[in-house]
């Protein structure tokens, strides 16, 4: 029997449509045709003559063969990863790439800056820069598909090295009319009983600031009072500007608040003081793009949200 040549383009594949569990979102993420996502599978399966994937109606996911199929693909393909970063450190020059997973409280922060003053340094560096949710990153760092994850610390970082960025605390925001009004505008950390029984404008179901804030208030035997949803933080500022409830939002989220009314003030416990990091994957050596942003995100480290947000309207 011959054993089919390794393709790593269908290697990255078939670990994107494992993270992802969808064909569509796949090829959205992917860049390329949902017809060509499938046939890259299903070639890949008749010549290995096994089903790497169930489908459904839900989506799909791994059997036991994809799943034997993913980790080793996921090792080789970090290989060949780890490879091209051993044979650009021979290299002396400033080109290369440099490939980002950042949740969208990431892009929201101070990370823009840093990358566009990163992108005058070293103006030979090509940028990749891809937003998704905090798991996505860390799968796509795990695929080799990125070299750094920017993300808050709520997950488990210990497969990889991980560089603190900025504070990342959790605030709840007001119009000022609403009932909070008074407790908020003095700006103190106020605890997260005082405001989970108000209605409150949604953001990113699923996602980590939701989970977040959902356990909590698990753990405080109530629900969320969720009136309304939206998808973007921008979006949650505007509704709740408008008098649709209170809303939460990530110190890195702050500056969306600048030219309104909207009052703001830190959640009080433990758990909501949070912090953006970036995580990398537990290497010998790194390339000099890699290498040379992690040094800038060292010399210039971000405020805290604290001091971004004083006794006063924001």
């Amino acid at each position: 029997m011959t054993v089919p040549s390794f393709d790593p383009v269908t290697a990255r594949l078939v670990l994107a449509l494992a993270r992802d569990g969808s064909i569509a979102r796949t090829a959205q993420t992917e860049r390329i045709a949902p017809s060509a996502v499938s046939r890259r599978i299903a070639e890949l399966e008749g010549r290995l003559g096994v089903v790497l994937f169930d489908r459904s109606a839900q989506g799909v996911r791994l059997t036991t063969a994809g799943n034997a199929y993913a980790e080793t693909a996921r090792i080789i393909l970090q290989q060949i990863e780890d490879l091209d970063v051993l044979m650009s450190g021979f290299s002396a020059g400033r080109a290369g790439r440099l490939r980002l997973a950042c949740t969208s409280s990431a892009l929201s922060g101070l990370l823009p800056e840093r990358l566009a003053l990163f992108a005058q340094t070293y103006p030979g560096v090509t940028l990749d820069i891809r937003e998704m949710y905090g798991t996505a990153a860390l799968s796509a760092l795990s695929d080799a598909e990125v070299d750094l994850a920017v993300l808050t610390d709520n997950h488990d970082f210990s497969p990889y090295e991980v560089l603190p960025v900025s504070s990342d605390d959790v605030w709840v925001i007001a119009a000022p009319d609403h009932p909070l009004a008074p407790r908020l505008a003095g700006g103190r950390p106020i605890p997260f009983a005082d405001v989970v029984g108000h209605e409150m404008v949604g953001f990113h179901h699923s996602g980590a600031l939701d989970r977040l804030l959902s356990d909590a208030a698990a753990r405080a035997g109530q629900s969320m009072g969720e009136r309304v949803n939206v998808e973007t933080m921008s979006s949650l500022v505007r509704m709740v500007e408008a008098g649709f409830g209170i809303g939460f939002l990530r110190g890195t989220g702050l500056h969306l608040l600048g030219g309104t009314d909207v009052l703001g003030a830190p959640l009080a416990e433990d758990w909501a003081r949070r912090s953006m990091v970036v995580a990398m994957r537990k290497m010998p050596f790194r390339s000099h793009a890699v290498t040379n942003f992690l040094g800038l995100l060292r010399d210039t480290p971000a405020p805290g949200a604290d001091a971004k947000v004083s006794k006063r309207r924001i």
